[in-house]
């Protein structure tokens, strides 16, 4: 095999807060020759999610964080341009946990899906990937929606949030949606058919979040935690089911943030609190990307993506993401 330059952005140091641009470098290197079982991926997309923000972090996690020098960890999807594996078939397209880097050696013990279908690569990192599985089994599984049900969603434009206001609307629910703008605010109604969309920075949040929730709360797709999901405890109806898919408000874990505490709510609502994590699910990953594909080639299921260029932007685009800057799914296109 030919060798081949790869560039990559890398871990540099841990973040105080939130990481930023600072925390990364960008370096080149030299893809090495293949092994038996092993395949070379050209990545083509790379993801940018806000859980990175805690892969990054050295405070306890459900992952190990990623290492000084290392490869930043990340979902990407591209082709394999050549292979000495008897499972992964040149030519083929792929998702997995390939890292912001140009090129990834896997072998057959990866987990790699191969990705098929005429809709665009991307699509496997988003509506189509872990994004649109995480809305899915969350909502359904845990949510375990009713017709008429009053859904709250927070980060709601974002790229599970609006899945999850999309499923609740086709399971007969009505949906509120919190997000940090106002064009995010009118993006959720006019686009992801949401009824009520607030913007948790206005000075009027409350009183709409009041107005909005006055025949209570039946589900909360949590991506956020701190003061917005203290906001919507309050409104809670009788069995609400909590789904906690993110805590992306809370900036650092040590120590400990303090806010409202909610075992009462709780309690006198006989309410139930759920952790999601995809990483339990893999085995109903086909089969759920199976349902979200007819809904996207139905026109059922809408979604956005911000893609920037170049994996010298990946940092950049991690921080945009991390203080809601982006608008739909974040990607990297590698150039």
């Amino acid at each position: 095999m030919t060798l081949r330059k790869n560039r990559k952005a890398v871990l540099a140091s841990r973040p105080l807060g939130l990481p930023n641009r600072g925390n990364f470098r960008i370096i080149d290197d030299i893809v090495g020759e293949l092994g038996p079982g092993q395949a070379l991926v050209e990545n083509q997309y790379l993801s940018v999610d806000p859980a990175m923000r805690g892969w990054v972090s050295d405070e306890s996690n459900y992952a190990d964080p990623v290492a000084i020098g290392a490869v930043m960890r990340a979902s990407a999807v591209g082709r394999i341009v050549s292979s000495r594996s008897t499972r992964l078939k040149l030519g083929e397209i792929v998702v997995g946990r390939f890292g912001w880097q140009e090129y990834a050696i896997v072998d057959d013990m990866t987990e790699v899906r191969v990705v098929s279908g005429s809709y665009p690569p991307s699509l496997a990192l988003g509506a189509l990937g872990a994004n649109g599985v995480t809305a899915w089994l969350g909502f359904m599984n845990i949510g375990q929606p009713k017709r008429g049900d009053m859904v709250v969603v927070s980060t709601a434009a974002g790229a599970v949030g609006s899945l999850v206001g999309q499923l609740a609307r086709l399971a007969g629910c009505r949906t509120i949606g919190i997000v940090g703008s106002d064009e995010k605010a009118d993006i959720c109604l006019n686009e992801f058919g949401y009824d009520v969309a607030i913007n948790y920075k206005s000075d009027t949040f409350l009183d709409h979040l009041e107005d909005a929730c006055a025949d209570g709360v039946d589900i909360y797709f949590d991506n956020t935690s701190g003061r917005i999901s203290d906001a919507v405890m309050g409104y809670l109806n009788k069995n609400a089911r909590i789904i906690v898919c993110g805590t992306a408000a809370i900036e650092s874990w040590d120590p400990l943030p303090t806010g409202p505490r909610i075992h009462r709510q709780l309690l006198t609502k006989r309410a139930r609190m759920e952790g999601f994590l995809l990483q339990d699910h893999s085995h109903e990953f086909d089969s759920v990307v199976d349902h979200l594909t007819t809904l996207v080639d139905s026109g059922a299921l809408k979604y956005r993506e911000h893609v920037l260029v170049g994996i010298e932007r990946a940092p950049e685009a991690l921080e945009l993401l991390l203080k809601g800057g982006n608008l739909g799914k974040t990607i990297i296109q590698v150039d």
